[in-house]
C-alpha cells in the first residue's frame, strides 16, 4: 500500500486506519516529516512533483516479495482560493492545478505497472465537492479537482480488463486543525471528519470493494 500525504490532516487518519487493518503502508513525505508519520508505516522522503523521487517511493512499496504492492491512495493536494477568473493570474491558476494533479498522475503512472503485475488492485484518488459544485474565488482548485476526477475515471476505463479499479472521494470542508484555524467561525459540527473519510478510502482500497470502479463517492458530512 502507497499512501500519499500521510502526514496531513486526512492522510494521518487514512495511514493509522490502513495500519491497523494489517496493511504494510509506505508513505513519501517532504523532508524532515518521517518522524511525523504514524507508528508502522514506511516513511520516505520524496517530492512527489519530481518523477525520480515517485519511482523510488513507488519501489518501496512494491519492494517486498512477500507484500506485493495492491493499492495507492492519493491525497496530496491543496485548496488556494483568490479573487475571480478575471482577477486571477494564470500562474496562480496553473500553479494549483499542477499542485493537484500532478503528484496524482506521478504516483498512479508510475503504479499501475505494479499493480497489474500483482494481479489486480486499488487506486483511490480525493477530489473534491467543488469539482461538481464549484464557488465563486476558486477558479483554479474547482479546475484542479475535477482534473483529478476525470484523471481517475480514465485510469478506470483504462485499466478494468487488467483487474485494477480506480475510484475517487469528494470531501466538503474537512474537520482538521488548520482548517478551523481558517475560518474560525465556522459550524464546526457540519464538517466532515478524517476519520469517517478515512474509513470510506479503507474500504474503496480493500477486496470489500472488488465491483467497484469509476465511482464518485461524495463524503460531505453535513456541511
Amino acid at each position: 500500500m502507497l499512501v500519499t500525504g500521510g502526514v496531513g490532516g486526512l492522510g494521518e487518519a487514512v495511514v493509522e486506519i490502513l495500519r491497523d487493518q494489517n496493511w504494510r503502508v509506505v508513505a513519501p513525505v517532504r523532508a524532515g516529516a518521517v518522524g511525523r508519520l504514524a507508528k508502522g508505516a514506511v516513511g520516505i522522503e520524496a517530492d512527489l512533483s519530481v518523477p525520480a523521487d515517485v519511482r523510488a517511493a513507488v519501489a518501496l512499496a512494491a519492494g517486498e516479495p512477500d507484500a506485493p504492492l495492491r493499492a495507492v491512495v492519493n491525497l496530496v493536494g491543496g485548496y488556494a482560493g483568490g479573487g475571480l477568473v478575471h482577477e486571477t493570474a494564470i500562474e496562480d491558476f496553473e500553479a494549483v492545478i499542477r499542485a493537484n494533479l500532478r503528484p496524482t498522475y506521478l504516483v498512479t503512472a508510475a503504479a499501475l505497472p505494479h499493480l497489474v503485475d500483482a494481479g489486480g488492485g486499488s487506486v483511490v484518488c480525493v477530489s473534491s465537492r467543488a469539482a461538481v459544485a464549484p464557488f465563486a474565488g476558486a477558479a483554479g482548485y474547482a479546475t484542479a479537482k475535477a482534473a483529478v476526477l476525470a484523471f481517475a475515471n480514465a485510469v478506470a476505463v483504462e485499466y478494468r480488463k487488467s483487474g485494477v479499479r480506480c475510484n475517487t472521494v469528494l470531501p466538503s470542508v474537512i474537520d482538521t486543525p488548520a482548517n478551523r484555524a481558517g475560518q474560525p467561525d465556522a459550524d464546526f459540527s457540519r464538517w466532515v471528519a478524517p476519520a469517517d473519510i478515512a474509513q470510506v478510502i479503507a474500504f474503496l482500497a480493500g477486496d470489500g470493494s472488488k465491483p467497484t470502479s469509476g465511482a464518485t463517492v461524495p463524503v460531505y458530512g453535513r456541511a
